[in-house]
């Protein structure tokens, strides 16, 4: 499998989101080749604001692997990390980022900083941004028409 090929797993995770009235973002952590985690965002479910699918694929790949390192892994996320994902990157020392669409308001792996090749941490992680970004921005750009004719008809 590829970079896009797990990019359409994380979108998969973000349907899934988008099912629940979660923002459709979804995550998947791959390792030698095999998913070891896979996450969407719980925000408005758990109402707790590290409900990240980031941080929740972050989670579920510390106790897949038994450690708090997540060196030789991949994270693949349908959207670019904000800068608290962009913490728990660094922190768990994933070596490689793959994200879909970029985020001109919260982005801190390219758009508005780049926290995770910032060379004052002591940990930095590759990044690869605009992977299958048409089908991963369509799915938050339809997710938020629906939500903003939702409200207008609510009014």
């Amino acid at each position: 499998m590829n970079d896009q090929d797990f990019m359409y797993l994380a979108l998969e995770e973000a349907i899934k989101a988008e099912h629940i009235g979660e923002v459709p973002i979804g995550a998947v952590i791959v390792y030698q080749g095999e998913v070891i985690a896979s996450a969407f965002n719980l925000r408005e479910s758990l109402q707790t604001t590290a409900s990240h699918a980031e941080l929740i694929a972050i989670d579920k790949a510390n106790e897949h692997k038994g450690s708090w390192r997540l060196e030789e892994c991949t994270l693949y996320v349908t959207l670019e990390p904000c800068p608290m994902c962009a913490g728990a990157i660094i922190q768990s020392r994933i070596p490689k980022v793959v994200f879909g669409a970029y985020d001109p308001k919260a982005g801190c792996a390219g758009t508005l900083m780049n926290l995770l090749n910032d060379s004052r941490f002591n940990h930095t992680a590759e990044v690869h941004g605009g992977v299958l970004e048409e089908e991963c921005s369509t799915v938050l750009t339809v997710f938020f028409k629906k939500l903003r004719e939702s409200k207008k008809k609510d009014k």
